[in-house]
């Protein structure tokens, strides 16, 4: 499911999950888990991708339809999770961005300190509010914080997927690489950032992105009851079934 292969001091974190890389509880606690080893590892870098053409297709909808409100209770935190896990990771996270990073899958990839992206039809964005359900308060901060100022009403309130070409005024790619050379250029972005004092690296990783940690904390005890209603309401089902029906042909 979270695979890690080691080349030299840099640990490639892989996502194999399904065809898409959908996130469900097993999925994102098994990220933070594996987040969690690697951070008392000698690893000095991590670099996450996904298998196949596809970085990851965002929160497994049909697993939440199956799973109902209660499913939804149990998954949320845990997403959370995942997110906070991979955010605040002391080491330098390089995202090799595959393919399509959507919903979930995009504030995994906005996680990471720089995300090289491959050329050609993977789109990345953040569709929730088409779906019909609100950002968890961590992803929308891990959101704020990457956006380019100017996009982000932009990115958050159309939800429109982005071509790479898109993508990268909008803050969601660093740069844009050639499929082929992806991992390559990845895997050189993190000896780059390896090659830093680990202590030093930490500690102004934290001073950037403490105000993250301290705006979420703040929101969540504002925001998570609502957040979770919403989520858990059976309008949220109806037009998850309805955007599930038209995205991916499920009934």
């Amino acid at each position: 499911m979270i695979e890690i292969s080691q080349q030299g001091d840099i640990a490639v974190v892989t996502l194999r999950h399904g065809k898409a890389n959908a996130m469900d509880v097993e999925f994102c606690e098994g990220l933070a888990a594996r987040f969690e080893e690697l951070k008392r590892s000698k690893t000095k870098a991590v670099v996450l991708t996904g298998e196949g053409k596809i970085f990851s297709a965002g929160v497994d909808l049909v697993r939440a339809l199956e799973g109902g409100a209660d499913y939804f209770l149990r998954f949320l935190p845990a997403l959370s999770k995942a997110f906070v896990t991979v955010f605040f990771f002391p080491k330098p996270v390089v995202a090799a961005v595959n393919g399509h990073a959507i919903a979930g899958g995009c504030v995994l990839a906005c996680c990471a300190d720089r995300r090289l992206m491959a050329k050609g039809t993977g789109r990345i964005g953040i569709p929730e509010l088409l779906v019909g359900v609100p950002f968890p308060t961590i992803a929308l901060e891990v959101m704020r914080f990457t956006l380019a100022a100017r996009f982000i009403q932009d990115v958050f309130l159309t939800g429109a997927t982005f071509s790479p070409e898109e993508a990268l005024p909008r803050g969601l790619a660093d740069e844009l690489i050639e499929p082929d050379d992806l991992m390559n250029r990845a895997l050189a972005a993190a000896e780059h950032f390896a090659a830093i004092r680990t202590d030093a690296f930490a500690i102004t990783k934290l001073q950037l992105r403490q105000h993250v940690a301290d705006r979420s904390a703040n929101e969540a005890k504002r925001f998570e009851t609502v957040i979770n209603e919403l989520w858990c309401a059976p309008e949220a089902f109806e037009r998850i079934r309805a955007y599930v029906s038209r995205t991916l042909k499920k009934g």
